[in-house]
């Protein structure tokens, strides 16, 4: 289905976090620690902002209605989510809500979860179904708490942005807190009305700022546009990203070192004037 196409385009967004990870534990005089504690803390956020786009698409086909069908079968819900989460809907509130109960739930991806993701509709567009904000409630990954409220709004043509307030990781066992804002906007530029993904191209900007769990200070912004394109799923083709923090060194990242626009696992990590090419996980 088409409207799957955001779930790839925001599980890219993971490639900016755990890019810094890998390349800068390489060697350790290429970027402070807190330079990669902050790469980590916001991969974390960049998954989560992916687990939100897909609950949206597991709401109903139509949220004005009463009794409508939800817009994806229960086993690709499952498939998402886990096989012992579930989801209501209000029509009254025009909220999701997915429950992954009161004790840990092992997801598909990998990781535990508990508690509850809130989905409230706030458009009426039902193609692109990009009007929504959505929270959590009690709600664990790994034992570590997250908060944050995520507004995704229809920008039409197939584009829209996402935008991320009141946000923390409560770290367990004492480890920290991380807290941010973040604004990203995906502009669609090609490939709009046409049946199929694969010809989607999507222009990304944007920029967050925050606070890692070691209390440091940082920001992150998109430098030139970074390019997603349908037929490449787990990857950008092009654009570089810089974040820096107040204890360390400024880093930036390109997503296309060699200037082709390949879909591949090749970027590279720029830091203070040296740069070393770097292989995606």
């Amino acid at each position: 289905m088409r409207t799957f196409s955001l779930r790839s385009l925001t599980l890219a967004c993971l490639a900016s976090g755990l890019l810094l990870t890998t390349g800068c534990n390489r060697k350790t005089d290429d970027a402070a620690p807190d330079d990669i504690t902050t790469a980590e803390d916001r991969s974390e956020d960049n998954i989560e902002t992916a687990v939100s786009s897909d609950a949206k698409l597991a709401g109903p086909a139509d949220p004005n209605v009463q009794g409508s069908a939800f817009a994806t079968t229960e086993l690709e819900f499952h498939a998402r989510f886990g096989a012992c989460a579930t989801r209501t809907y209000d029509y009254n509130a025009r909220t999701l809500t997915i429950d992954f109960g009161p004790t840990d739930c092992l997801c598909p991806d990998g990781r535990y979860r508990r508690g509850q993701i809130l989905v409230r509709f706030t458009t009426d567009v039902l193609t692109r179904r990009a009007g929504a904000v959505v929270t959590r409630t009690n709600y664990f990954v790994n034992n570590n708490q997250h908060t944050a409220t995520r507004t995704f709004t229809d920008l039409g043509q197939g584009s829209f942005s996402v935008d991320v307030t009141n946000a923390s990781i409560i770290r367990a066992n004492n480890g920290g807190t991380h807290s941010w804002t973040a604004s990203w906007t995906f502009t669609q530029t090609a490939g709009y009305g046409t049946p199929q993904y694969s010809d989607d191209v999507f222009s990304v900007t944007g920029s967050s700022a925050g606070t890692n769990r070691n209390n440091v200070s940082y920001t992150t912004t998109i430098q030139s546009p970074l390019i997603k394109r349908g037929d490449c799923f787990k990857y950008f083709v092009q654009g570089t990203v810089s974040i820096s923090n107040t204890n360390g060194k400024t880093l930036l990242l390109n997503y296309d070192p060699s200037g082709t626009h390949d879909c591949d696992r090749i970027a590279s990590v720029t830091v203070n004037g040296r740069t070393r090419t770097i292989t995606l996980r």
